[in-house]
């Protein structure tokens, strides 16, 4: 399996994270060459470029409700190959099943795919006034999920709960994390001088140097 992109200057953690984001907020054409990646935030699409050795310009997309976000493309054959060699497709969202991720890589996927459809929370209790945290991670495909789930048990040990959200038209499935299991996830995943998005990367820091509030859960496996 190829590990670099010549053309796209891609190696290692940072191709890795790449990939897992483009599982999630990336989308591959029938013409077997382009990809295009789109999120709501202009600052992760720059970290992309530049990581990419990208030349070409960050555009401005409306989807059919005339909300805004950000689009960059990308044309390599052999990259695009490569995305299909390892279990994407073009209209992946609700028939995604397992992605062929290296295991020394996985946390560099995984921080691509919260990055992209995923969401760091905190809030404070309303009885205790504790300081509480989860992780989820949301997709239209019910067998990558449960795929997802799986290996984050395997690899970082902890536990997380599914369930689908039907009250939209297209429903969605959910996958979640508590306060725990959040934080060994954020531990691994944003390590320092990881790639990424800033806000997600600064919330998983303050998750990770929490300094009450934490003791022993069921989530959190030994190992």
């Amino acid at each position: 399996m190829p590990r670099a992109y010549k053309e796209l200057h891609l190696t290692g953690s940072a191709l890795w994270y790449v990939v897992g984001l483009i599982t999630t907020d990336g989308c591959l054409s029938n013409d077997h060459r382009h990809i295009d990646i789109i999120s709501k935030d202009y600052q992760l699409l720059e970290t992309i470029k530049s990581a990419a050795a990208l030349t070409n310009k960050i555009s401005d997309k409306y989807n059919g409700r005339g909300q805004m976000s950000y689009r960059i493309g990308m044309a390599n054959r052999k990259f695009y190959d490569f995305l299909l060699a390892i279990g994407l497709m073009p209209r992946k969202s609700r028939i995604l099943g397992p992605v062929d991720v290296p295991r020394g890589y996985f946390t560099d996927f995984l921080r691509g795919v919260i990055d992209g459809d995923g969401c760091i929370r905190t809030w404070i209790h309303p009885t205790n006034y504790g300081c509480q945290w989860s992780l989820r991670v949301y997709s239209g495909s019910e067998r990558f999920l449960r795929w997802l789930r799986d290996m984050i048990t395997q690899q970082l040990h902890v536990t997380g709960s599914m369930h689908i959200n039907d009250f939209k038209v297209n429903p969605c499935w959910i996958l979640k994390y508590g306060k725990m299991a959040a934080r060994e996830i954020c531990q691994q995943c944003y390590y320092p001088r990881c790639i990424g998005l800033n806000r997600k990367i600064a919330l998983a820091r303050k998750c990770v140097n929490a300094r009450s509030g934490w003791g022993k859960s069921k989530t959190v496996l030994s190992h």
